[in-house]
């Protein structure tokens, strides 16, 4: 054997061995907090799960397999015989000059049909479940090697609460970052309160997948979860701060509307007064339209409003009043003709006899 062979074969044994290896246990202890962010002693996660294990080819694998079970698969595209049209030929076979066709639905012309198109399928992938198991135990572990799994001691909500579960993210320093939160099986406050952060999700511990832990930068572990047992801590939540006090609504001006509405005041009051306002008026220079003088008193006592009003009044009485009148004259003239009916026809005879008298001289 060559030197050359010799040394490949040590190598290729070399890799074996490391492949074959397992790699040291490790042990991991977290950082735990209560729900509201207060520091706790640490606690160590469980050995069975957390050893050090990363496999990165079997989390490729998983990841891959679960963004291709997301997709619908819908993508769809017609053949030449799915095309509506070209059930004859478009022109003759022979004497026109041009190339042969037979249908103008073949792929090679507008509107045509697709060749290899995409049409609806699935895109399943399966994966075995120990290798979904040991993705999902690998991508623990390289959280936990970045330090970036994080115990809760209970997470008990009586109702949902955004604030408060923003107010946890807050004192552990994650706000603006990914965070997975898993609970120790479904708890619904728990996931309404964090629906409405963009970088929150909330879901049960035994329904996290691989994608899921690799999607995320911290991974908050709800301590009963993992086979822990930490009774909450004596604290209350801090109390919300009050709101200012809303500043006063604006007292909306009175409109054009409003102001043509106001009464003028009765004609017996202030009569001196209403001269001393015409004075008063009448000192002031003002151009107005229409040919008046500049400075020409007003009518003191009456809003314009109320002017306009009274004018509309006196107009609609002197037209009731022409309508009346109207009436009264067509009814009268109905009447006399009623009362005289014979009258044109006795002059009309009267004319035809005196005209035949006329011809007979």
């Amino acid at each position: 054997m060559t030197e050359s062979a010799m040394t490949g074969a040590a190598t290729a044994a070399t890799a074996a061995t490391a492949a074959t290896t397992r790699p040291a246990s490790m042990t991991f202890d977290a950082e735990t907090y209560s729900v509201l962010g207060t520091p706790r002693p640490a606690v160590r996660l469980p050995e069975a799960l957390f050893d050090g294990t990363v496999n990165v080819p079997v989390m490729h694998q998983a990841v891959k397999a679960f963004l291709a079970n997301q997709r619908q698969g819908n993508a769809a595209t017609k053949i030449r015989k799915y095309v509506t049209g070209g059930n004859q030929k478009p022109w003759k076979q022979k004497g026109t000059g041009r190339a042969r066709q037979g249908s103008t639905r073949a792929p090679h012309w507008v509107g045509g049909g697709t060749v290899f198109g995409p049409t609806p399928r699935s895109y399943a992938e399966y994966v075995p479940r120990q290798v979904r198991a040991l993705a999902r135990k690998s991508a623990l572990n390289a959280r936990a090697r970045e330090g970036a799994v994080k115990v809760i001691d209970a997470f008990r909500y009586d109702a949902p609460s955004t604030r408060r579960l923003l107010g946890l993210l807050s004192a552990l320093g994650v706000a603006d970052r990914k965070v997975l939160i898993l609970t120790d099986g479904p708890k619904p406050e728990v996931y309404l309160s964090g629906r409405n952060l963009p970088t929150t999700h909330v879901m049960p511990y035994s329904d996290v997948s691989t994608y899921h832990i690799l999607w995320s930068d911290v991974v908050l572990v709800e301590a009963s979860a993992i086979g822990h047992t930490l009774e909450p801590l004596a604290e209350s939540a801090p109390e919300r701060p009050a709101r200012a006090a809303a500043a006063p609504a604006r007292r909306p001006r009175p409109g054009r509307a409003a102001r043509a509405s106001v009464e003028p005041p009765d004609a017996g009051e202030g009569e001196e007064g209403r001269e001393g306002g015409d004075e008063t008026r009448a000192a002031e220079p003002r151009e107005r339209a229409g040919g008046k003088a500049a400075g020409a008193p007003r009518t003191g006592g009456r809003t314009r409003g109320a002017t306009s009003q009274s004018k509309s009044k006196s107009k609609g009485k002197a037209k009731g009043q022409v309508t009346a009148q109207a009436r009264e004259r067509t009814n009268a003239g109905r009447a006399g003709k009623a009362k005289s009916p014979g009258a044109k026809g006795a002059a009309r005879t009267g004319g035809r006899s005196a005209a035949k008298k006329k011809k007979g001289r």
